[in-house]
């Protein structure tokens, strides 16, 4: 089928005016040549001027004082499952098992953090911090993980569901992070109505209302389906969708026409019900009237044309229907058909056949055969190569395909054709100068001829200009492949080969070295094995991967250095085994603190002293352990010192008893339960037992005397017992009763171990079987104790309920806190649980729920502190207000503690008011009445309200006053007081932190001598006592300061004073150290040039003049002479970097000074030294010159041979250079601009030549 194109009257004046254009532009070269020199504004346009300060900016005053703050980024939610919704209740341990490790998992997928506590009720706390969308996720996986869950389901009409989900599910991940739930829709096929939630109650009921709101929301709006036949679906939607687009702008409306490759013939509208209807009356009438004025014609074009047909993203298609209104219908890309249908009113189906035709033929596909192989080369450096001729035709589209001979080419037809021609150009040059080559080389060498990082293989790369491709190991190929220039690719194989061959020969020896050892081998960052690899360079090691924890260090290399390496690893390995020695030493808690010492002083120094490493245990962990590791001899000298320390802040009472080293296993006990039980009864002594195997039979305890003594006596009749006959028996019982059963203070246990004579061990914290009892002593005495507690644990069984009268007043005091005095008791006494009746209700009776025993001491303790209520009195301590965050201490601590440890309770007043309520009452005067203030009566601020019972809350109050800090004054003299402070505040600062208290040092202008310091009563002692030794040290400095002071003045010289100084102020520097003096010379403005200051002691002072004149003696005995030597020698003599003259001068011990290059005399060379010294370097001076001056006859000979004809005859074409009119220096005085001028036009970042000299470049 043809077409024809038709020249309508616009596009003939179009043509005309590009002829036009062609014309002017062709006639420009012909008009006079002075219209074409610019103006000097057009060539060098001005700068935009500063507005005046008369004009109005658009720029905001005060910009910056606007800027919003910014939010933080990250949040924090705290939420709380009950104990009826936990899923892992049976946990042995709380922070192990399951719920940790899906605690990390949920850490590591959304980067939250997560902190649990577990309550008293055995509730989970979870705390949840991040960025908000990663806090969203991870509590929607911990509520899905850790809580028991829920489901429900809510019914909705099915064409809300998908509001409900949202544009690409949006709404519903939202919904979902929203109320941490999981919410199932049913697919669009599937009939039913009901959407499930799965979470936990409140979450689906939050879930199930944001539900039905989305629901009552599109009830009041209407949908509209049509049935349009999909072939009017372009001419509805129009070209780029602009018809819709404007239908849907007037009437609010949303119409939803499904895409080509749906094929669906429904059309939905959706929105207010009057505006649907008119969207749908215009839909309708645009359908008609399409239906009727179309008609249809079919053409065949190729199927591979089709894509070109229908353009990116279908835009062709798109253009035809903007420019024509015909809708080219193209086949599915899955049909064989070729058949193209063209729909739209008879005039303009020809205009958008011509255009079909035009698009299918606007694009070509071609291929340029090409070697695999070359593809890389073709392609280049992360596509440069190919960049150049992409970027020339960015249209066309090139393909490489791997294990291929050729190269796809698709695009416009004539970039098509150029770009085939171009890589066929490339592919006929990389043939001709480049070559291939395969070599066969076992795969368990490929590692090695790789290197370590890619070393060898990068190498042979760079050096042979070629490129190497080695398998990669899970291709278990042995074929390797040399690309590039024929030589390098020849070369590269031949060193290849050599490579595999050599490793053929050599050894591979594998060391058995512990695994706790390699990093220490290794060194930080590696170091430390670099310094072997680089000792023994022809030796690979290779350490085990760090997870693998296996001992085996392989060496592989030429066996002799294999050998030497194996041995010089033994050697290390030996050392390290000898300083890995490890001794543990209990310290009690309180004292670890002053172990580490001030910033770390004492540990950092025992650490040097004894070279061992010293491991403490963390602040917040139980271990009392402190674990030294080095040689033997230096951890027992560290344990001494450690223990000293121990021993002399606190009465401890060491002693040792002879215990038969046969019994001491069992003494110890399973995981060493036995001897801390004994530890824990007797007040937390440290009892050592030696090391198993040593034979030693010495237990060494330690700590009170009292305590000591206790633990003495139950081990030897522990040991006796053992010795004569032990039996072990265990029984079981709720870890809940464990508590009562032992009873407050171990009043219980130590009942029935009186009774019966037999030991009773619970089980720790971190042992697994958390209900076992275990029972020791002699046969009879176990069965006894077994008997007894297995009456107290069925007791506990027996849960019975019972009740007490409380008076209302004092229920607030058992309930407050979230019932913290509740949860203890139910703690101390088995679990028991209290009811209080409700808040409001007036009764005071109270139910008591559990064992019977347990409910009966429970009752007992309830009025305890019942009684301890009734006895309850309210005292003051009045303290200033200035001084209450002291007397609290960091975080409430101190004020916690004398609460605990006295039983009562603390109440600190409000803070201090406002400046301006204060100045009223300091005045006296509120809504203008005066009133008197007594100083006597204490302010209401300064108040501390104490309650308890009378005995404890004085004793809390004489606790709280002893926190109070005292001042006390210390005279220093004034001009001292600037080295106290030190540098920056560091002199005073160390030492108000060494003392624990403020030293408040008075500003300069009162020029006082007294100096404040404040602090508890028991620490102002060793402050004094610090100061006045430190002012002692002061003054001392002050003294030998004025000593060192001493100035001694003698002349020398001013040419002299370069020698005395020495090149790079060797020679001055050298007197300085060894004197102990500062030397001064005179600076160039200073009048008596020839003086020189030593400062120092007089002593030196004295000895450093004498250094200097012995120099002096000796320059004035030496002579300068003149000699001519011919400057064209005067390089060679000097050296590369005035290496050659240096050494003339050293071995003859003189000065040698060439002239300047701006001299008049350039032959003048100055030697200075002694008379036969200079002598000497003149002969040899001479004698280089008459060497090296044959060598320049010669070259200058050669010179004139090589040198180029000359240029003088060539004419010289004249050039105006750059021209501008109207330029400023036309017009007036000014001088026109210097073009070789470097002032007038400097070139930006140019280097600046350095000005030559003899010795030649400054070395920096």
């Amino acid at each position: 089928m043809s077409s024809v194109a038709v020249l309508t009257p616009e596009s003939f004046a179009e043509h005309r005016s590009g002829l036009d254009e062609q014309q002017v532009k062709a006639n420009v070269g012909s008009e006079d040549e002075t219209d074409l020199v610019p103006t000097y504004k057009e060539a060098f346009p001005p700068l935009p001027e500063k507005p005046t300060s008369g004009e109005t900016t658009t720029e905001p005053s005060g910009a910056w004082t606007k800027i919003r703050p910014l939010k933080s980024s990250l949040i924090t939610q705290v939420f709380h499952v009950p104990l009826e919704e936990r899923k892992y209740k049976e946990m042995n341990q709380f922070g192990e098992g399951d719920q940790a490790k899906i605690c990390l998992d949920i850490m590591q997928k959304t980067g939250a953090h997560i902190e649990l506590s577990l309550a008293k009720d055995q509730g989970l706390s979870i705390m949840v911090s991040g960025k908000l969308e990663a806090v969203m996720k991870a509590r929607k996986e911990i509520v899905a993980k850790l809580q028991t869950q829920a489901s429900a389901t809510v019914t909705i009409p099915k064409e809300h569901h998908r509001f409900v989900i949202g544009k690409s599910g949006e709404k519903l991940q939202e919904l979902e992070l929203k109320t941490a739930t999981k919410i199932q829709i049913p697919r669009p096929e599937d009939p039913s109505n009901q959407i499930k939630i799965t979470g936990t109650k409140e979450g689906i009921e939050k879930a199930r209302h944001e539900i039905l709101l989305i629901s009552a929301e599109q009830d009041k709006r209407a949908v509209e389906r049509i049935n349009i036949e999909k072939v009017y679906h372009p001419f509805i939607a129009g070209p780029f969708n602009k018809i819709a687009g404007e239908l849907m702008q007037e009437t609010g409306t949303r119409i939803n026409i499904p895409p080509p490759s749906v094929m669906k013939n429904e059309i939905v509208i959706t929105g207010e019900k009057e505006q649907v209807a008119q969207a749908v009356n215009r839909i309708k009438r645009i359908y008609e009237d399409k239906k009727s004025k179309t008609t249809t014609i079919a053409v065949e074009v190729k199927k591979s044309q089709h894509k070109y047909v229908i353009g990116p993203k279908g835009n062709s298609l798109q253009e035809i229907l903007e420019r024509t209104g015909v809708s080219v219908e193209i086949p599915p890309s899955d049909s064989n058909s070729e058949t193209v249908i063209l729909r739209g009113e008879p005039d303009k189906l020809g205009q958008a056949l011509t255009e079909v035709y035009a698009k299918a033929n606007s694009f070509t596909v071609a291929s340029v055969s090409a070697p695999s192989w070359l593809h890389r080369f073709i392609i280049g450096k992360k596509g440069q190569n190919l960049s150049r001729i992409t970027q020339q035709m960015p249209k066309v589209y090139i393909e490489f395909t791997d294990g291929e001979d050729k190269i796809c080419l698709e695009g416009p037809t004539k970039e098509v054709q150029q770009v085939q021609e171009q890589i066929e150009i490339v592919v006929r040059d990389l043939v001709n100068r480049m070559d291939y080559t395969e070599l066969t080389i076992d795969p368990k060498f490929h590692r090695h001829l790789i290197g370590k990082n890619g070393a060898n293989i990068n190498r042979i790369k760079d050096q042979y200009k070629v490129l190497v491709r080695i398998p990669p190991d899970n291709e278990k190929s042995n074929l390797i492949r040399i690309e590039g220039d024929p030589q390098g690719v020849q070369d590269a194989k031949k060193e290849l080969l050599e490579l595999a061959s050599r490793m053929e020969n050599e050894r591979t020896k594998d060391l058995i070295i512990e695994h706790r050892f390699h990093r220490t081998i290794i060194g930080q960052k590696g170091e430390k094995v670099k310094e072997i690899r680089d000792k023994f360079p022809e030796v690979i090691i290779n350490f085990p991967d760090p997870n693998q924890k296996s001992d085996i260090v392989q060496l592989r290399g030429p066996k002799n250095e294999v050998e030497k390496c194996a041995k010089f690893l033994n050697k290390i390995v030996a050392e390290l085994v000898e300083n890995s020695y490890s001794v543990s030493v209990p310290i009690f808690k309180q004292f670890h603190k002053n172990i580490i010492g001030k910033g770390g002083a004492n540990i950092k120094k025992i650490r040097e002293e004894t070279n061992t490493k010293i491991d403490l245990p963390a602040e917040n962990s139980n271990s009392e352990m402190i674990i030294i590791t080095g040689k033997k001899s230096n951890c027992e000298i560290a344990r001494s010192r450690i223990l000293a320390i121990q021993k002399e802040l606190a009465n401890i009472t060491e002693v040792e008893v002879c215990i038969p080293a046969k019994l001491h296993n069992s003494l110890i006990g399973a995981k060493g339960r036995f001897v801390r039980s004994i530890m824990e009864e007797c007040g937390g002594v440290h009892i050592h037992f030696p090391t198993e195997g040593s034979g030693s039979d010495t237990v060494t305890i330690r700590g009170s005397t009292e305590e000591v003594d206790k633990a003495k006596k139950q081990l030897l009749h522990l040991a006796e017992e053992k010795q004569i006959k032990n039996h072990t028996c265990e029984l079981r019982a709720k870890p809940e009763y464990h508590k009562f059963l032992i009873g407050r203070g171990g009043a219980n246990i130590r009942k029935v171990r009186d009774n019966t004579g037999a030991r009773i061990i619970f089980p720790m914290a971190d042992d697994k079987e958390q209900e076992l009892i275990t029972i020791v002593g002699t046969e009879e005495a176990v069965k006894e104790a077994q008997k007894e507690l297995e009456i107290l644990i069925k007791n506990l069984d027996e849960v019975v309920e019972d009740a007490m009268t409380v008076d209302p007043k004092h229920h607030r005091y058992f309930v407050i806190r979230r019932g913290q005095v509740l949860r203890d008791i139910a703690d101390e006494y088995g679990g028991v649980m209290v009811s209080f009746p409700r808040t409001g209700t007036q009764s005071d009776k109270v139910t008591l729920k559990g064992a019977k025993d347990c409910v009966e001491a429970a009752k007992k303790r309830m009025q305890e502190i019942i009684e301890d209520l009734e006895a309850q009195v309210t005292i003051e301590c009045v303290i200033p207000q200035k001084f209450h965050r002291i007397v609290m201490g960091a975080k409430g601590l101190k004020v916690q503690q004398i609460t605990k440890d006295h039983n009562v309770q603390i109440k600190f007043p409000e803070r201090e008011e406002t400046q301006a309520e204060q100045q009223v009452h300091e005045n006296g005067e509120t809504n203008g009445e005066v009133k008197e203030v007594d100083p006597s009566v204490p302010r209401k601020n300064d108040i501390i309200i104490i309650s308890g019972r009378k005995e404890r809350c004085e004793a809390a109050r004489d606790a709280l006053l002893a926190l109070v800090p005292v001042t006390i004054e210390v005279e220093v003299p004034y001009d001292l007081h600037r080295y106290i402070i030190g540098q920056k505040g560091s002199g005073i600062r160390k030492m108000m932190e060494e003392y624990e208290v403020n030293i408040a040092v008075p500003p300069p202008e009162d020029q006082s001598d007294i100096i404040k310091i404040t602090g508890l009563a028991s620490h102002l002692d060793r402050a004094r006592e610090g100061l006045n030794e430190r002012v002692k040290e002061l003054q001392m400095e002050q003294e030998d300061r004025a000593l060192r002071s001493f100035k001694l003045t003698i002349s020398v010289d001013p040419r002299y004073h370069p020698k005395i100084i020495g090149r790079k102020g060797a020679v001055i520097t050298q007197i300085r150290i060894d004197h102990d003096v500062n030397v001064q010379f005179p600076d160039k403005n200073d009048e008596n040039q020839d003086q020189i200051t030593i400062t120092g002691y007089e002593k030196n002072t004295e000895s450093a003049k004498e250094a200097i004149m012995k120099i002096v003696s000796e320059l004035e005995e030496m002579i300068s002479e003149d000699i001519t030597l011919n400057h064209k020698v005067h390089a060679r003599i000097i050296g590369a970097r005035g290496k050659a003259i240096r050494k003339i001068m050293e071995d003859f011990k003189v000065d040698i000074r060439f002239p300047p290059s701006a001299a008049e005399d350039l032959d003048r060379v100055t030697v200075t030294g002694l008379p036969e010294n200079v002598d000497e370097a003149i002969d040899h001076l001479l004698n280089l010159e008459e060497e090296y001056m044959s060598d320049v006859v010669e070259s200058e000979a050669m010179q004139a041979y090589m040198k180029p004809a000359s240029r003088v005859d060539e004419p010289k074409t004249s050039s105006k250079g750059f021209v501008v009119r109207d330029a400023p220096w036309t017009s007036s005085t000014e001088k026109a601009p210097d073009m070789s001028s470097s002032e007038d036009f400097p070139s930006f970042g140019a280097p600046v030549a350095p000005k030559t000299s003899p010795w030649g470049p400054k070395r920096f």
